[in-house]
Order: structure tokens, then C-alpha cells, then sequence
């Protein structure tokens, strides 16, 4: 499970980098901010699925609208919690304070594993 989790970390960084290349490229190539903004995030998700799917979970086959279904939840949830773990940290540091945003990430992270485990997607083989 551990180097599952790191590939599912790699993924993350890859998906990350790429978003943020659709978005600054967006804002050079005359977007608006929130149309840039969504691209980049749509493009990352998009990657992140095919990426967890695929290189991180080893799930073969066709794509199921009830598994991108209960991806989309799973980041939903995932990033409700990362909401929720940052305004608490917040209130702990400060809001302007950049450490809050570790404890997000983080529990960002680890319910998004969580949930691409053991809900979104289904176990290829046992490491």
C-alpha cells in the first residue's frame, strides 16, 4: 500500500503541474480568470482520474459513468474536508497564515486515498 501511495502522490504532483499550466497558459492566452481557473482545474481532474485510475489502482477496462461518478464525490468530499481542516487551522494560526494550508493538504490527501481505495476504485492486486 505504501507505493501505492506514493504513485498516488506522483499523480498528484503531475496533475497539479499540468493544472497550472492550463491556467497560467489560459491567463497568457487572454482568458478570464475564472474561465482559466476552470479549465485548469477540469484538465487536472481529468488527468487525475485517467492517472489514479490507471498507474495508481491498475483498474483495466472500460470507464464507467458510475465510477467517474463516485470519483467526482470522492474529490467533493475530499476537498469539503480540506475546506473544513483549513478554517480550523486558521483559527488555530492565523488566516493569513501559509503553515494552515499543510494540515489541509494533507487531510485533502489522505480522504482522497482513502476514498479512491476503497470506493472510487476497485482493488487490482494486493501489494
Amino acid at each position: 500500500m505504501l507505493a501505492r501511495l506514493m504513485r498516488f502522490g506522483l499523480t498528484g504532483l503531475a496533475n497539479s503541474a499540468v493544472g497550472w499550466a492550463v491556467i497560467f497558459g489560459g491567463l497568457w492566452a487572454g482568458m478570464s480568470g475564472l474561465a482559466a481557473n476552470a479549465a485548469g482545474y477540469a484538465v487536472g481532474l481529468v488527468l487525475s482520474f485517467t492517472l489514479n485510475r490507471r498507474f495508481v489502482f491498475g483498474v483495466e477496462g472500460a470507464v464507467s459513468g458510475r465510477e467517474v461518478a463516485r470519483f467526482l464525490a470522492a474529490f467533493a468530499v475530499a476537498y469539503a474536508i480540506n475546506v473544513a481542516v483549513l478554517l480550523a487551522a486558521q483559527a488555530v494560526l492565523g488566516a493569513d497564515r501559509a503553515l494552515a494550508q499543510i494540515p489541509a493538504i494533507g487531510a485533502y490527501v489522505l480522504i482522497f486515498f482513502l476514498l479512491s481505495q476503497f470506493f472510487v476504485f476497485r482493488p487490482a492486486t494486493s501489494e
